[in-house]
């Protein structure tokens, strides 16, 4: 084949000309026809972002790790849930944790020097450049979550699912930069396969020592995951971060025969194995993404490049570029 074999079909690389860009969807354009790198993938990501959105046969997944909750992006994710682009969560416990302790309590900025020991002998937590104070976390979680299940406690309730337990504490909050606020409004689900490690299931067997009647039946939200997935005609994730939030996600599709669309974004390395650092392809080989879906692997931080995808993605789907 002749070099004009192998280039037929393939666009040229084109400058960015910042005069031009006039909006988020402009810059994602013109990443988009840059043909470099990184800047490419996660403008792919946003066009398969907006296909899945568009689609309307496509039950559609929201997943990530709980670290996020704890910096600015909680509103990107809480509006997500709000303008209902999504119709599933499935996250960590953390999650809970920091939406809640956030309702309640503020964080601030740090840094990722801080020093550790002094940060504990005053009360405060570091998570990565965010500081937590402790009185914010766990005094103040304890305090209204015990509230909060007393009241569920007496109006007979005494086995939920991890997902209706949810719900209903979401029903129960006052305040609209809450994810559980809007989850419970806007009647999705959030499920938290590894529902007691973090302190809102801590709190819950705290609950239980007092009230032993009272359990979480997890295997309610498999069974309500199992309906999910096969009721579905399609299915789509945007997946940020890895973890038990990630494969719950796309175990669960392999049921159906994978995902139809699929974007994660990640910063961990693939060599090690793990299955952070599985790339979408990989998970190809599982049949928890089909072989023909629209998928994609953005190599980077979330609060890096989430702000800007769903910015881009918003000016897309309203002005039907």
């Amino acid at each position: 084949m002749d070099e004009k074999g192998l280039l037929e079909g393939h666009r040229r690389v084109e400058d960015i000309k910042l005069d031009e860009i006039t909006g988020f969807s402009d810059m994602i354009d013109a990443m988009e026809r840059a043909g470099g790198f990184g800047g490419r993938k996660v403008a792919e990501a946003v066009g398969i972002l907006k296909r899945m959105m568009e689609d309307e046969e496509v039950r559609r997944f929201l997943s990530f790790p709980a670290a996020i909750m704890s910096t600015g992006v909680r509103g990107i994710i809480v509006d997500l849930v709000r303008r209902g682009l999504f119709d599933v969560i499935i996250t960590t416990t953390g999650t809970l944790d920091h939406d809640l302790a956030r309702i309640w309590g503020d964080y601030y900025h740090g840094d990722f020097l801080l020093d550790d020991s002094e940060l504990k002998d005053l009360g405060l937590m570091r998570l990565g450049n965010v500081v937590v104070p402790l009185d914010v976390y766990g005094p103040s979680l304890e305090r209204h979550l015990s509230h909060i299940l007393e009241e569920i406690y007496s109006e007979g309730v005494r086995s939920p699912g991890g997902a209706e337990l949810i719900r209903m504490v979401g029903e129960r909050l006052e305040s609209e930069e809450s994810l559980l606020y809007w989850a419970a409004r806007r009647d999705v689900p959030i499920f938290v396969p590894g529902f007691y490690d973090g302190a809102f299931g801590s709190q819950i067997w705290l609950f239980h020592q007092r009230r032993r009647d009272f359990r979480v039946e997890l295997l309610k939200d498999e069974d309500a995951l199992s309906d999910i997935v096969y009721e579905s005609k399609k299915s789509g994730a945007l997946i940020l971060g890895g973890g038990i939030s990630k494969h719950h996600t796309i175990w669960w599709n392999q049921f159906r025969g994978g995902l139809d669309y699929a974007v994660y974004i990640t910063t961990a390395p693939e060599f090690d194995g793990s299955l952070s650092g599985a790339r979408m392809r990989e998970a190809v080989s599982w049949g928890k993404v089909k072989k023909e879906a629209q998928y994609i692997t953005v190599e980077a931080e979330i609060t890096e490049v989430l702000p800007l995808m769903v910015k881009a993605l918003y000016e897309m789907l309203e002005g039907g570029k």
